[in-house]
């Protein structure tokens, strides 16, 4: 699904997960990377006038230790002056609508994210103060990522609200696809509670990428699909194979185009279009898939791929896994045979990939420790799109806002000026 939040607001929009401190703050001291101290002679002197606005040398020190606590990648002073800058024009377009953030709001916001990383609010304050971080420096970041929110959803939410008719026709075009197929590029990035905001942060980097190229390099780079080693190009695929909660999002898509980053279980998935086409030959619905997984114990260490690997050469069916799982305990196995819309979203995009009896690899569980060796048995077809049009609905309007979000940005930092001291 498109989203319109950075990848701090996806954070705070999502489930509570278990954050330990090592995450929050890194896997190497703070005090050893974060930026270096500014002398206190002109520690709130102005560093850039945004339409006027100041943005201090202050607020950019801040802002980068507080993405250097954050471990994104890149560098955490490039990160910080771009952000603030963007924070001002949203702050500004926020305020021609008397759009404001209620205190409550912003603490519940702070709250969520000491919840996420497993500490109390007092435990991530001093989690913050030893980062050389200022709580009002999250409570200004948490304030703006909703301003921003609040705004593009005041100011288009009536215009990019799909009609009935919108969705209907969308239901059409993807759950019948009448021989529909999509040519995509694709990066799975695994999650972990550890990596949880590193991963974010990336996902949004790479979903501003403009070439198929520069895809294709992250791909190889961060991608954990068994596709990485092509650049994270896939054949071929009837869209109605994939899940049907993404099948209005890739059509939303035009060649070239990359999606906003899809939340898996696990994972972090962007798509590239490549190619859309119509083969004038009616895919079948499918009213069950049945596959097997079976679960291989270190990850995705060499060892557990080797095991995975020597299991595809010995099984030709999922029946055969019962006799390699025989005298393991039961849970080494799985059996399922599930509509496409009960399926959980990253297996469902793995088995849209494959042919019956073949296997991936690409998905892991408990956090990382267990590999998933997925095998497809067989796809039972019906003439039933699984498909409701409340999904789709909500898919259309949040590729829509995305859309809009990302446009008027564009154009306000277009137009604005923007002067360094």
């Amino acid at each position: 699904m498109r989203k319109i939040l950075t990848s701090l607001q996806l954070s705070l929009t999502r489930r509570s997960r278990g954050l330990g401190l090592a995450a929050l703050i890194g896997l190497t001291p703070a005090a050893a990377l974060a930026p270096q101290p500014l002398a206190a002679q002109g520690l709130f002197s102005p560093a850039i006038t945004v339409n006027g606005d100041v943005i201090t040398r202050y607020e950019l020190d801040q802002r980068a230790r507080m993405m250097h606590l954050l471990n994104a990648p890149g560098d955490p002073a490039t990160m910080a002056h771009e952000a603030l800058i963007e924070d001002r024009l949203k702050a500004q377009a926020a305020k021609t609508m008397d759009i404001t953030i209620a205190p409550e709001d912003v603490q519940k916001g702070f709250d969520d994210m000491a919840k996420r990383a497993n500490m109390s609010v007092d435990e991530f304050l001093e989690a913050l103060k030893q980062g050389g971080v200022a709580q009002e420096t999250v409570r200004d970041f948490i304030k703006s990522s909703l301003l921003w929110r609040n705004y593009i959803g005041t100011r288009y939410g009536a215009r990019a609200r799909p009609t009935p008719a919108e969705i209907d026709r969308a239901i059409s075009q993807a759950g019948q696809g009448g021989g529909l197929q999509v040519l995509l590029s694709e990066i799975i990035i695994p999650v972990t509670p550890q990596t949880l905001d590193q991963v974010d942060a990336l996902a949004q980097e790479i979903s501003q990428i403009t070439t198929s190229d520069a895809f294709s390099a992250a791909a190889a780079q961060y991608s954990a699909s068994d596709s990485r080693a092509e650049g994270g190009r896939l054949d071929w695929l009837p869209l109605n194979r994939l899940p049907p909660s993404l099948q209005p999002m890739l059509m939303g898509l035009k060649a070239g185009d990359v999606s906003a980053p899809v939340m898996l279980p696990n994972a972090v998935a962007l798509f590239q279009m490549r190619g859309l086409r119509e083969t004038g030959v009616a895919e079948p619905h499918y009213s069950k898939i049945d596959y097997a997984a079976y679960y291989i114990a270190g990850g995705r260490s060499p060892e557990a791929l080797a095991t995975a690997a020597r299991i595809e050469q010995t099984a030709d069916t999922c029946d055969d896994l019962y006799g390699i799982a025989k005298d393991q305990p039961p849970e080494v196995l799985d059996r399922e045979s599930l509509a496409p819309g009960k399926l959980p979203r990253d297996v469902a995009l793995e088995l849209s990939k494959l042919d019956p009896g073949e296997f991936s690899t690409a998905l892991t569980r408990n956090n990382g420790q267990t590999l998933v060796l997925l095998m497809l048995c067989s796809r039972t077809s019906d003439m039933a799109a699984d498909v409701t049009k409340d999904q789709v609905g909500q898919s259309l309007l949040e590729q829509r806002l995305q859309s809009y979000a990302q446009s008027l940005l564009a154009q306000l930092k277009a137009d604005a000026l923007i002067e360094e001291q």
